[in-house]
């Protein structure tokens, strides 16, 4: 196994991103996978994926032609192509990190991170958040996102990474508790 981080060039690693997503879907799989695998909860298409790849080249990792990771990088100018994301972003209007708005920060939301079932635990994670700081740290300040507090594995590879959690909520349009988490680039 050699695996490589990159970023989107092609249509066809579009299609793999979009595979390895609904793979990995908290609504196709079964509960016990979520609870010790973890678990992806938005669903993107080929346009919307496309764009976000034309706006900021999106992070994948790569076993010869597979993708078998990818961190999608989500622009706050596409805070209104997705609906259930409008009032995550909305809500980190109202935030602050130390003592600023995070509205007042150039950041960027982890549009989603997964790793293929057989490449999980070997670093891929990892791998691909420090391309993330390699290729976004002197565009943006901060990545935020959240993750669903009942997803232990994905909250303790943030952590690992040197996130940190700034809020916790409560979503009762999709009844969730929520973690938001921060890495600060700078």
């Amino acid at each position: 196994m050699s695996i490589v981080f990159t970023t989107i060039t092609s249509d066809e690693e579009v299609n793999q991103v979009l595979d390895l997503q609904q793979q990995n879907l908290n609504k196709n799989i079964s509960e016990d996978v979520a609870t010790s695998q973890g678990f992806v909860t938005v669903q993107h298409n080929f346009d919307l994926l496309s764009r976000m790849n034309a706006a900021e080249p999106q992070i994948i990792a790569k076993d010869g032609d597979k993708v078998v990771g990818y961190a999608l990088v989500m622009p706050t100018s596409f805070r209104y192509d997705i609906p259930v994301l409008m009032a995550m972003f909305d809500m980190l209007d109202e935030l602050n990190y130390q003592g600023k708005p995070v509205k007042e920060y150039k950041y960027y939301a982890m549009g989603q991170i997964c790793v293929a079932e057989g490449y999980r635990g070997q670093g891929i994670f990892d791998g691909m958040y420090a391309l993330h700081k390699e290729r976004l740290s002197g565009k943006y300040d901060l990545c935020i996102t959240e993750v669903a507090k009942r997803n232990t594995r994905s909250l303790a590879a943030h952590a690992r990474v040197g996130f940190e959690i700034i809020h916790e909520y409560f979503d009762t349009t999709h009844p969730e508790l929520w973690e938001v988490v921060l890495l600060d680039l700078r």
